[in-house]
């Protein structure tokens, strides 16, 4: 039998496309993890092995501030997990049925948001929820809400909270399009087949087409974890590099940016800022492998 001849057209296409990720994320990301293996020295670099990541965790001027970060960044991940996805998939639903109207409209419409700046997006809800500029204290007041508002972006308790459902208002169109386009590609046939046993409206959703799109909605959170772990420009535009109030928006994006490049008074340390990039790094890869893991597990339980 004669081998099946190489393919080098596939190596010729594929090159350019290699060749550019690897200049711009492979490398980059290998000589971030190298940084964090050294520091300066009487102005000279020298290398210190693991002990960048032992200040980071262990000397309490460090840590506070990076578990800090950590925890918001959780708390960030967590409200998009159970805010943003949830309304996505009804959206999706919502704009699935055949007989809505203009829906194709409504589609684009909160999509839009997604496409916009970041820069655009935290200058213009700042000036919303300003309580002397902002246009939400006279919306709530005129609907008899007005005790309710507050300044959300002033106050520790509020702001993070705050920062997260407006990423939501803008990301929510992505989640939103992947289950619209997991719902039409659920052949027809089991529809009907449903509707004969009858299994329709709400019903088919949970029964039929909500197991179906598992798959998407799985990717959907994998997404959403990376997404919001090297979350930076909403926080940074909305609330500066310090991330206030009192670092109650503080990030790992944000702690990480101004330990590398310096802010105000405090110097830029690359070799600190690249070993929290690379804790960045191990987080993300840890809780993506973890959660595959934990879908093959299920996998082989239901083929068990």
């Amino acid at each position: 039998m004669s081998r099946p001849r190489f393919r080098w057209h596939i190596v010729v296409f594929l090159a350019p496309a290699v060749l550019v990720y690897t200049a711009v994320m492979i490398f980059p990301l290998f000589n971030t993890l190298r940084l964090a293996l050294y520091s300066k020295v009487d102005q000279e670099r020298v290398f210190v092995g693991l002990q960048n990541f032992i200040t980071l965790l262990g000397d309490p001027l460090w840590s506070d501030q990076f578990w800090n970060a950590l925890g918001n960044n959780f708390w960030f991940f967590l409200i998009h997990m159970l805010v943003q996805n949830p309304i996505g998939i009804a959206l999706a639903a919502i704009l699935s049925h055949p007989r809505l109207r203009f829906a194709a409209f409504y589609r684009s419409a909160i999509f839009i948001p997604t496409i916009l700046s970041f820069v655009i997006v935290g200058f213009a809800w700042k000036l919303i929820l300003s309580p002397i500029w902002g246009i939400a204290p006279t919306m709530l007041d005129a609907v008899g809400l007005k005790s309710l508002f507050a300044p959300w972006l002033g106050k520790e308790e509020y702001a993070l909270t705050a920062l997260s459902l407006i990423s939501v208002w803008q990301f929510v169109g992505i989640p939103m399009m992947l289950i619209y386009a997991a719902l039409l590609s659920i052949p027809e046939e089991i529809l009907e087949a449903g509707e004969i046993d009858g299994i329709t409206g709400m019903s088919a959703f949970w029964k039929i087409k909500l197991p179906l799109i598992l798959p998407s909605i799985g990717i959907i959170s994998i997404l959403t974890f990376v997404g919001n772990f090297n979350a930076f420009d909403l926080i940074y535009t909305a609330q500066g590099a310090l991330a206030g109030p009192d670092f109650s928006t503080d990030i790992l994006g944000t702690f990480m940016y101004r330990t590398f490049f310096g802010f105000q008074l405090q110097l830029g340390d690359p070799y600190m800022g690249s070993a929290i990039a690379s804790a960045m790094f191990a987080i993300i890869l840890i809780g993506v492998c973890l959660y595959l893991f934990g879908i093959q597990t299920r996998m082989r339980r239901y083929q068990l």
